[in-house]
Formats: structure tokens, C-alpha cells, sequence
């Protein structure tokens, strides 16, 4: 039987949505307030919650961050009184799966009810069949040169142990893929765990890795495991592990040296049994050199380290991955492209793929999409075509990447200097910025710390 809370002060409403939901044979539960909605919810795990916007004690889009966090899975329908498109706009952008007006209407009521149920199960069977179904295997990582084949070496060695390992090389190489080859090769019957350093922010990083106790902050309404304590016996895989901050990397040092935690607000120790594997885009030594890594902590992560050529150094893979990616995309998305024009190949060997393979990937899904035959030509791609003619008409002038003195500038200093244009040209706020950026709110707030760079603006 399906479960169902409904968060609401007005007790009339509570009172109908209990007794039409509990007539059609779901388990109901009600809360007058946010804090006890939150305290239900704890209890009971509801599949699908029904969240007033306006409630007495707080605001219900802080109560649906709340439950989001508890439960990513869970289905939370809002209620609001007014017909205001910006607060249904916030509502579905902060994760609520559907919105309801008042005065409520039995049939809207129904169908926001099955489509949720049905959006649940979908997704569980989907879960299942890819978790049942992937199988990471070294052939899933194409390569025939020489640093790739040291790669599947290195592979086959740490497979035989659990050391960590550190993986390095450019957005879109593919250093997820390796953790997860090495982890199907490690300790396939365990969970694999995946955090993303740099999408998250410090104060709720620190909870998923290590987990927080009941009442240890604001909203920790129930004991929660962490990424750590999940994965049990299996892999924690850090990702962009360069942009944790100073203070969590000294506890992620401490877990490595002593092999065990606690809870954020707990005093018990919990041992640690996962393999982690971290993985960077950036060059750690210099972090290390500036004062925006911790030394021990690198040392303890270069036990192992895998450096993941970019795809524009290993051009004799570039056929071979076309071919694989060709045919992984047929599959997904029922085409029969046979391959690409002479025209195109030559075209592909002249870019310079700054995105590398994921970048390669996504422009024959585009290509594939919109091509009329079985063979992909020039016009699939116009936007690499654009590049290619603005790069032939530019001669390679790299005058914008060179500072006074002619020298060419670094990857950091690009970066600095494009992020000091952004905020020069622009009034936006800091939400607006990361999105033109790209990037997060927490890894903007650390670029701007990182090159001292003052933001005044909200």
C-alpha cells in the first residue's frame, strides 16, 4: 500500500485529502506544520507528500529542500492557493514533481496521485534493469596506444589490491569510467558511490561523506548514513576532488590515515571499509605549491595515480572510439549509422577536442539525431564546422590567451581573467553568474577566494 503526507495548516483540507486518499487505498498521514511534516516524514518514508507552500512555522520550499535531501526519490506535490506562475516555476526548478490550486479538485487531486506512483515505479524499474544490466568491463575503455595500454596495466594491478588510486586528466577523458572498471574488477558484488566535490557545498558535503546524527543541525530530523558507511565494502569514488575544501580535507585525511569516522554530531567511531578512488581535472602539485591543497592529503592519494591522456594526444583511438560510440548510440536510440564521411574524419583529426571524448560523443548524438542517411557528413555538424572556419580564419591567433610581455597566458590564468571579465561586464547576481560560468555556486565561491577576487553583490 502506498504511503502519502499531507503537509498542510488548514485542518478542512487535511481532513478531505485524508478521507478521498484513504477511500482509494493509500496509507495517509497529516501534519499541521512544516516541522512535523518533517518529523512524519521521517517516520513513516512516504512515496508521495502533498506540501502546502505558505505554512505557519516555515516556508514550504525550505521544507521541500528538506525532504529532497532526505529522500531524492520522493515525489512531492505543492499546494498553493494562487494561480502565481513564478512560485509554480521555483516549485518544479527546486524539485517538486507536480503543483495543485486550491480549492483542490478530486479529480486534479487523482491524477497527480497516479502519475507520481507511476513516475516511482518507472523509475525503480529502470534502476534495476540498468543496475543488473551495466557491467563496467576494461573493453568498455578503447585505447591502442601506448599510454592507454599502460593504463589497463596499472588497472590490472590495483584490481589485485585495494590502494587507493588518484585519476587525473581533462573534463570529459573519462576517469569515472576507469574508477568504475577498477571497482568491477575489485569488488563487484559491493555499491559503487559517486560524489561530485563540486556540486555540493561544504557544509552538506561534510554530511553525505560522513553522515550526521539526529538534531545535529538544522533539518537533521533522523540519524543519516554516509557516503562512506554505504558503500560498505565497495568504492567511494571523489570526484573533482580538488575543489574540497581546506577543513574537509584535513577529515579526509584523517579517514585515510586512521580508517575510520564519525557521524557529523557523533562521538562513535565507525571503521571505514571502502577503496576510495579520487579523481581531479586540475594539477594537484601546483594546488600543493599554492596552498590550495593539502600536501599530506596528496601524498596519501597519489599512492596509485592514472593520468588519462586527452583525446587530442591520443589520435590513433579517434576511429576506434568513433566506432564504439556509433554503435552505443544505435542502441540507445534505435538508429543504424554506419559511420562518418572521409570529409568528416578529417575535419575530426584537425579539432583540437577540448572536451575530449564526452565531447566527441555528444556531437555524433547531435549528428545522429538530426542526419538524414546512414552515413554522417559535414552538414550533421555544424557547429564543429563554425569552429573549424572561425580557427581557419583566425590563423590559431592565441593574442587574447598571451599576457604584455607575449608569454602565453596558463590555464589558470585564463580562467582568472575570464571570470574577472564576467563580473566586469555584467550586474548579474551570483546565481546568474555561475550560470553563465558553468559552474556551481560553491566552486564560484571558491575561484573567487582562490584569485582573490571581491564580489559586492548579493
Amino acid at each position: 500500500m502506498a504511503k502519502v503526507l499531507v503537509i498542510d495548516d488548514d485542518s478542512s483540507i487535511r481532513e478531505t485529502l485524508e478521507m478521498y486518499l484513504s477511500e482509494e487505498g493509500y496509507e495517509v498521514y497529516t501534519a499541521p506544520t512544516g516541522t512535523d511534516g518533517l518529523n512524519t516524514f521521517a517516520r513513516v518514508t512516504p512515496d508521495v507528500v502533498f506540501l502546502d507552500i505558505r505554512l505557519p512555522d516555515v516556508n514550504g520550499f525550505l521544507i521541500l529542500e528538506d525532504l529532497k535531501e532526505e529522500d531524492e526519490n520522493v515525489k512531492v506535490i505543492m499546494i498553493t492557493a494562487h494561480h502565481d506562475m513564478e512560485s509554480t516555476i521555483k516549485a518544479m526548478k527546486e524539485g517538486a514533481f507536480d503543483y495543485i490550486h486550491k480549492p483542490i479538485d478530486v479529480n486534479e487531486l487523482d491524477i497527480a496521485v497516479k502519475k507520481a506512483l507511476h513516475a516511482l515505479e518507472m523509475e525503480k524499474k529502470i534502476k534495476g534493469f540498468v543496475e543488473s544490466t551495466r557491467d563496467y568491463k576494461v573493453g568498455d575503455i578503447i585505447g591502442r596506444g601506448p599510454r592507454m595500454r599502460e593504463i589497463f596495466k596499472t588497472i590490472g594491478v590495483v584490481s589485485q589490491s585495494r590502494t587507493t588510486v588518484l585519476i587525473q586528466g581533462e573534463s570529459g577523458t573519462g576517469k569515472e569510467l576507469i574508477a568504475r572498471v577498477i571497482h568491477n574488477n575489485t569488488s563487484p558484488g559491493e555499491p559503487y558511490i559517486a560524489v561530485n566535490c563540486s556540486a555540493i557545498v561544504e557544509t552538506l558535503l561534510e554530511s553525505e561523506l560522513f553522515g550526521h546524527e539526529k538534531g545535529s543541525f538544522t533539518g537533521a530530523v533522523t540519524r543519516k548514513p554516509g557516503k562512506f558507511e554505504l558503500a560498505r565494502g565497495g568504492t567511494v569514488f571523489l570526484d573533482e576532488i580538488s575543489e574540497m575544501s581546506l577543513n574537509l580535507q584535513a577529515k579526509l585525511l584523517r579517514v585515510l590515515q586512521e580508517l575510520e569516522f564519525e557521524r557529523v554530531g557523533g562521538k562513535d567511531r565507525i571503521r571505514v571499509n571502502a577503496r576510495i578512488i579520487a579523481a581531479t581535472n586540475k594539477d594537484l602539485k601546483a594546488m600543493v605549491r599554492e596552498g590550495t591543497f593539502r600536501d599530506d592529503l596528496y601524498y596519501r592519494l597519489n599512492i596509485v595515480t592514472i593520468t588519462i591522456p586527452p583525446l587530442r594526444e591520443r589520435m590513433e583511438d579517434l576511429e576506434p572510439l568513433i566506432e564504439y560510440l556509433l554503435s552505443k548510440i544505435n542502441a540507445e536510440l534505435h538508429k543504424r549509422i554506419a559511420g562518418i564521411s572521409d570529409e568528416v574524419l578529417e575535419m575530426f583529426r584537425n579539432y583540437s577536442w577540448p572536451g575530449n571524448v564526452r565531447e566527441l560523443e555528444n556531437l555524433l548524438v547531435r549528428a545522429a539525431v538530426i542526419a538524414k542517411g546512414q552515413v554522417l557528413v559535414k552538414s550533421d555538424f555544424p557547429d564543429l564546422a563554425d569552429i573549424q572556419e572561425k580557427r581557419e580564419t583566425a590563423g590559431e591567433d592565441l593574442g587574447p590567451f598571451r599576457n604584455a610581455q607575449g608569454r602565453i597566458l596558463t590555464l589558470d590564468e585564463v580562467e582568472e581573467l575570464h571570470i574577472r571579465r564576467v563580473l566586469k561586464d555584467s550586474k548579474k547576481t551570483k546565481g546568474e553568474i555561475c550560470e553563465i560560468l558553468g559552474i556551481s555556486r560553491p566552486t564560484f565561491e571558491r575561484k573567487l577566494e582562490r584569485y582573490n577576487i571581491p564580489f559586492e553583490r548579493d
